[in-house]
């Protein structure tokens, strides 16, 4: 198990705005799954470790849960504290993987949506199980975009591909199933849901633009990236969208 950065914590500080406007949720599908199979009641307590600015929070905020949103990025931690302050059972915490600050055996359910691959280190896996209840679940949680399934999804890959600045080394992909056995103790089970996001230019802009890999404006070759984006955007559009769609996956596990 390795890091993929030597401070992943500090990759999406510039990346915040475009974080909150245009990366995808979850299917609600996700709070059923694991009320079926983590045993998740109204009671529950979750952490969120690598929460961002609450995307997930969010999810299981408004179904009523507790969630304490772990984040050690100052910036992405104050965007969730703007955005999900009417939740009374949101709590933010500035913590990391390895050192949440929670209490020992406190959490129900530990959540990393979109995250894990930041910090999948023995240091994570040991205070995971400090912080677990026992009997309590892990549920790893990855939006998948679909590669290939259409042109305008393969020309977009071929963009990341060329103009990415890291994007081979960062992918969340790279997290195999070797990984994932090693990590959970004993047996998980993966799930899979379809989800899509539909964007104008504008949006498919900011969603490219809230990666940590894509060269920010004024960086290196990032006008010639925006104009590559523009031409693929105008190829593939219909009726003034494109769509992403995603493979949902849920790694959950203890």
């Amino acid at each position: 198990m390795s890091q993929l950065s030597s401070a992943p914590e500090q990759r999406f500080s510039d990346r915040v705005e475009n974080y909150v406007r245009y990366r995808p949720s979850y299917p609600q599908e996700i709070i059923a799954l694991l009320q079926r199979e983590a045993a998740l009641t109204a009671q529950s307590v979750i952490a969120d470790v690598g929460s961002g600015t609450g995307i997930s929070a969010e999810l299981f905020l408004r179904a009523g849960f507790t969630v304490h949103a772990v984040e050690p990025n100052r910036e992405m931690r104050t965007a969730a504290e703007r955005l999900l302050a009417k939740h009374p059972n949101f709590h933010s915490v500035d913590g990391s993987a390895q050192a949440t600050t929670l209490p020992d055996h406190s959490i129900d359910l530990i959540v990393a949506a979109q995250a894990f691959h930041w910090f999948n280190t023995p240091e994570t896996r040991a205070e995971f199980t400090r912080i677990l209840k026992p009997g309590g679940h892990i549920a790893l949680i990855w939006n998948e975009r679909k590669l290939d399934a259409t042109p305008f999804l393969q020309a977009f890959e071929q963009l990341l591909i060329n103009f990415g600045t890291d994007y081979t080394k960062v992918r969340h992909e790279n997290v195999n199933s070797a990984a994932l056995g090693a990590f959970f103790k004993g047996a998980y089970a993966t799930h899979t849901f379809a989800y899509e996001q539909h964007f104008d230019f504008e949006g498919l802009k900011g969603r490219l633009l809230s990666s940590s890999y894509a060269p920010a404006a004024g960086q290196p070759r990032h006008d010639e990236m925006i104009a590559e984006l523009r031409r693929i955007y105008d190829a593939y559009e219909v009726s003034g969208q494109v769509c992403f769609e995603y493979d949902t996956r849920v790694h959950l596990g203890r």
